[in-house]
């Protein structure tokens, strides 16, 4: 799969996020360590994978990995911190939560978060590094289902179906019923429900 070079003799971690662009809802980051020994087909960028393919792998990363974690900003922290910074913490959340401590880190992306090891960002990494891979299908995971949670208590946004993403559908929810405590104030649609109730 990968055309990058390994580092020899390192335990590799993949890091991965998911949620930057929706308007609700934490950005969710998982980190993994892959076992080489017990090797898992089928790994792909999660966005390229239906969600039964998905949960499938989630199942098998969990149980065939090294180790695994996941990182999380809220949505007060993304209002704080902005978007690219709560990505960057989550990240190096979800790194420090490994229950084994890895060499070395691919990050996907062009940055790097402040680790306790060398990192390296790789562009499209979720397609080019089995780690990477892994760590956004968990990721992907773990913020659908928060989402379906969501939904749950909240029916009317219909989060099921637009994961928390700028739709039509969410952004006529906004306008009609206000934003919830787990939307990102920060984010423009929603301030601008926040300024004037009466936006579409």
């Amino acid at each position: 799969m990968s055309d990058i070079d390994y580092p020899q003799g390192l335990l590799v971690a993949g890091v991965d996020e998911v949620g930057r662009g929706p308007l609700v809802g934490d950005v969710v980051t998982a980190a993994v360590i892959l076992d080489p020994n017990y090797p898992i087909p089928g790994l792909n960028d999660s966005k390229k994978l239906s969600e039964k393919k998905r949960e499938q792998l989630a199942g098998l990363i969990r149980e065939r990995a090294l180790a695994w974690a996941i990182g999380r900003c809220s949505p007060a922290e993304i209002d704080e911190l902005n978007i690219l910074q709560a990505t960057l913490l989550a990240m190096s959340r979800a790194v420090a939560s490994l229950p084994v401590t890895p060499g070395f880190v691919f990050i996907d992306g062009n940055r790097c978060p402040a680790l306790a090891m060398p990192a390296r960002a790789v562009v499209k990494g979720d397609s080019r590094v089995a780690e990477i891979s892994a760590a956004s299908i968990l990721a992907k995971v773990a913020r659908d289902r928060e989402m379906l949670l969501l939904d749950r208590q909240y029916p009317q946004y219909g989060f099921a179906r637009h994961k928390g993403y700028p739709t039509k559908e969410h952004m006529t929810a906004l306008a009609q019923h206000g934003a919830l405590p787990e939307h990102r104030r920060s984010f423009k649609p929603v301030a601008q429900v926040l300024v004037d109730p009466d936006v579409t």
